[in-house]
This record gives C-alpha cells, sequence and structure tokens, in this order.
C-alpha cells in the first residue's frame, strides 16, 4: 500500500492524533497551498489532528493546452453546465483517496473521524469518494467546487454515509466555477437528504477569512460528534 501512496503535507495540532483531515487542493496548486490556514484554527477548539494535504499527480489538462500539471482529473470544457467529465481520472483519484483513508485506519484512526476536505477540483473528489465511502466519515468539506458525475451518485452512493455531514461554500463572484453551478449541487445534495450546510460569501475563487471562522466551527463540530 506505501509505493502507492500520494506524498503528502503533514500538520499535527497535538500529540497522538486522534482525528485527521484530508485536504486536497485545487488545479495546478499541491499540498502546500492551504497549510497556512491550519495555523488559523484555534487547536484548543480541536482534537489532537492530524492533517493530511496531498499532492494530486501531475497530468494534462485539456482546457490548459494539454499542460502537464498537478490534477485530480482532466477537464476539457470551462461550460460546467454541458461539458464532458473524465470519469476514469476522478475514479482513479478517488482510489488514491481510499488509500490514504486506509493508511489512517492503520495508524489508529477508524473512519468516523476522519474529515475528507477539498477545493475546487479537491473539493469535487472529495464530494465524489466521500459519499461512495463504505464506512461512516465524520464529515465532507467542499470548497468552491461541484458535484462531479452528478448524474451516477443516486446508484453509487453508499448508505454508510447517507447521513454525513457536507459543509459547501463559495465565492458569489467565483469566475473559475459559478456561483449559480455550485449551489444547483448543494440543491442536489439537499434533495436527496444529505445534512448540508451551505455558505457564499463576497469573494472570487478562493478563501476569506470569515470562511475560515466558518470551516473552524463545522471542524469543531464534526470532529466532536
Amino acid at each position: 500500500m506505501t509505493e502507492s501512496l500520494l506524498p503528502t503535507v503533514e500538520i499535527l495540532t497535538g500529540p497522538a492524533p486522534t482525528h485527521a483531515v484530508i485536504w486536497l487542493h485545487g488545479l495546478g496548486a499541491d499540498g502546500h497551498d492551504f497549510e497556512p490556514v491550519v495555523d488559523e484554527f484555534d487547536a484548543d477548539r480541536l482534537p489532537p489532528t492530524r492533517f493530511i494535504f496531498p499532492h494530486a499527480p501531475k497530468r494534462a489538462v485539456t482546457i490548459n493546452a494539454g499542460y502537464v500539471m498537478r490534477a485530480w482529473f482532466d477537464i476539457y470544457s470551462r461550460d460546467y453546465g454541458n461539458r464532458a467529465e473524465d470519469v476514469e481520472g476522478t475514479e482513479a483519484s478517488a482510489a488514491q483517496v481510499e488509500a490514504l483513508i486506509a493508511r489512517e485506519n492503520a495508524r489508529g484512526i477508524p473512519d468516523e473521524r476522519i474529515v475528507l476536505a477539498g477545493f475546487s477540483q479537491g473539493g469535487a473528489i472529495a464530494l465524489h469518494a466521500g459519499l461512495r465511502h463504505p464506512h461512516r466519515l465524520a464529515g465532507v468539506m467542499a470548497l468552491s467546487t461541484f458535484l462531479p458525475l452528478a448524474e451516477r451518485l443516486a446508484g453509487e452512493a453508499h448508505p454508510a454515509n447517507r447521513d454525513v455531514p457536507i459543509f459547501m461554500a463559495h465565492g458569489q463572484g467565483d469566475s473559475v466555477i459559478p456561483h449559480d453551478f455550485a449551489r444547483q449541487s448543494a440543491e442536489l445534495l439537499a434533495a436527496a437528504g444529505y445534512p448540508l450546510e451551505w455558505r457564499s460569501y463576497p469573494m472570487e475563487h478562493s478563501l476569506c477569512l470569515p470562511e475560515v471562522r466558518d470551516i473552524e466551527d463545522w471542524l469543531a463540530k464534526v470532529l466532536a460528534a
């Protein structure tokens, strides 16, 4: 299993962590991208937690003229409302997330104490993998993103995570993934019965301090559950 694991950056909020957050970066970034966010959290509000930031594999990305960069899946078009999706890449990345969850299990952290999180492409994979994972997770956090392969969710969602808490947040001025398109994903998940919290902020395709505070509140709640 070790040979197939993605390389990661790890930050511990305390000795002998009892919980884990696996946080996936966006297109063209790497695992260092969200390291600084952990410093913004009040560690006293969280149990001893291992934050794991994987580096996505490098692959050619169609919308970027085939340039090779870190990406969780290929993107064929910027038209999010009417486009083909990279099924193979999405499923391969979800399998790599499953391997990271298995490593946390081997290190003594059960599934119900693990949050899957991600930004943009990473958030899409967190949703895809988390809702299909065969054991109950602590939560799924999806930032500035959307639900991939949405038409397949009903047939592939695992009952173990039909009540997993979901936190979705998005910038009202996002020019990369349109706010309304992301909200459609949130509405679809809510209609399917998932306990979802939706937040929107006056920002672009990024994070803002009020969002970080809301993330901290949500993590404190689901990791303490």
